[in-house]
């Protein structure tokens, strides 16, 4: 029987996924790729993020291995990735990620 994904990680090292359609409160997350069973915690729209493992404050939102923002908040698993907890990039978050060669540390 195959296996249906309800989220995509676009990259290995991204720590949110994408939503493929809209998911519900107490759903079982399904993301190509990951062995471990998260329950969503909120709903997520489609084409939002969710968050594949808990994001500390302060630490990088990772979607197609590229850092999108920085955390405002802890962000568990299967909770929503979006304004109200990221916020973007500043100059100085800028200039150390292009200092690493793109990397994100």
């Amino acid at each position: 029987m195959e296996k249906k994904y309800n989220a995509l990680r676009l990259h290995e090292t991204d720590n949110v996924a994408v939503a493929l359609e809209n998911l519900k409160t107490g759903e079982k997350l399904v993301v190509q790729g990951l062995d471990t069973e998260i329950i969503l915690q909120i709903n997520i729209p489609y084409g939002h993020k969710v968050a594949v493992s808990t994001i500390l404050q302060d630490q990088k939102i990772l979607k197609y291995g590229e850092c999108m923002g920085i955390a405002t908040e802890d962000i568990p698993a299967g909770n929503h990735v979006h304004v109200s907890n990221v916020r973007g990039l500043n100059e100085e978050d800028k200039t150390a990620v292009f200092l690493k060669g793109g990397v994100v540390g």
